[in-house]
């Protein structure tokens, strides 16, 4: 009995993560749109498939709508008669103040969720999976890992788009540990090619 939800917060904290973890944990079947890219015919189609796997196997849909604030008000209101019936569990991302951004009326049936940014603790930690999972005989100093922290500002993916980068730029280089002079060298040059 999973309410709907609205998670609230910058860029890179897993809302879509923490979704799919929801749906996971409740046995639920697992749908999403985009607020870049759906309409109205993507939201019936999501629906519709809702429907479908309810009738056939008996398993609830949460409905996970990553950027809710780009939808117009009228997209919006679409939902409504789905999230009332019980049909699927809407749970709705955005990075905007929902109170000005998501439609009163679906606002009104969700529960709204403030996410924070991860801090250098979690960023810290995020690092050290990635060395033992992704990044074998990789190292980094002291320097090197509080600018990559620093750099990411809280957000993870930024955080895994640099280990990425340091990692194809010292293999180049026949690399093993990265100092914060690499590190500076390596970020200056990706950015002078924008």
């Amino acid at each position: 009995n999973l309410p709907a939800v609205v998670l609230w917060g910058p860029p890179g904290v897993s809302r879509t993560r923490l979704a799919r973890v929801m749906a996971s944990a409740c046995g639920a079947e697992f749908g999403a749109l985009s607020g870049v890219r759906s309409g109205v015919k993507e939201i019936r189609d999501a629906t519709d498939q809702a429907q479908r796997v309810l009738e056939q196997s008996g398993r609830h849909t949460i409905l996970f709508v990553d950027e809710v604030h780009r939808f117009n008000k009228s997209q919006q209101d679409a939902f409504l008669p789905y999230v009332e019936q019980g049909l699927v569990t809407f749970i709705g991302a955005t990075t905007e103040n929902p109170s000005f951004e998501v439609n009163s009326a679906l606002l009104s049936r969700a529960q709204v969720y403030v996410l924070r940014a991860l801090s250098p603790e979690e960023l810290g930690r995020l690092i050290d999976h990635a060395l033992a999972v992704a990044l074998q005989g990789l190292t980094f100093d002291d320097a090197a890992r509080e600018r990559i922290i620093g750099y990411a500002d809280g957000d993870a993916r930024r955080l895994l788009n640099v280990l990425e980068q340091l990692q194809t730029a010292a293999q180049t280089e026949g690399l093993s540990r990265i100092d914060a002079e690499f590190l500076d060298r390596t970020l200056a040059q990706n950015l002078s090619r924008f």
